[in-house]
């Protein structure tokens, strides 16, 4: 199972999915900007730590293996959103799960790739918000919201990123961008 994270102060996105990115679940946790912020964060690990017991109870006999989005530095609020990163990394540590980090742009190219949109197109809130309505046709989810539009495409990515190092697939099976992504090393 992959749990792809979305960390945000007010409504941190969360969706679960099988190792094959079969939607499961999905959920937000929120916090109100009127409460202390070092609360906030507390608040955001625990519910974390929340999710992650909850999908081990339901799930025991699967391995549970997280993506997160990591913070961009020098952008909008990036020292709040390091605060929640260490948080959030400090509740993955106590739960004991693998973690694979990615950028937003990271995660944004691969949506964009899906939805077969040209290269430059900005994925905006309501593309990612498509592409995962697209991928999971059929599969009993509803309504999605941005936040875990972006946390679904978080797990997807990270998913074949898992499989690649589980040796369940190899580099032959990865397009381009994945190889990029997962294989280049750069300088």
């Amino acid at each position: 199972m992959i749990l792809g994270l979305d960390p945000s102060l007010r409504n941190f996105g969360w969706v679960l999915i099988t190792d094959d990115g079969e939607f499961l679940d999905k959920g937000m946790m929120s916090t109100s900007p009127k409460t202390l912020f070092v609360q906030r964060y507390i608040d955001l690990r625990e519910g974390l730590r929340g999710v992650i017991q909850d999908v081990k109870q339901r799930y025991p006999n699967e391995s549970l293996r997280v993506g997160i989005e990591s913070p961009i530095f020098n952008d909008l609020y990036s020292e709040g959103m390091y605060g929640l990163f260490l948080y959030s990394n400090e509740a993955l540590m106590q739960e004991k799960v693998d973690t694979v980090y990615l950028s937003p742009n990271q995660v944004k190219s691969h949506a964009r790739l899906f939805l077969d949109r040209p290269k430059g197109w900005k994925m905006l809130k309501a593309d990612m918000v498509d592409a995962v309505k697209l991928a999971t046709q059929g599969q009993g989810a509803k309504r999605w919201n941005h936040h875990q539009a972006d946390a679904y495409w978080v797990g997807k990515v990270a998913g074949r990123f898992w499989q690649l190092i589980e040796d369940k697939i190899d580099t032959d099976d990865l397009n381009d961008l994945e190889k990029k992504h997962f294989t280049a090393l750069e300088k």
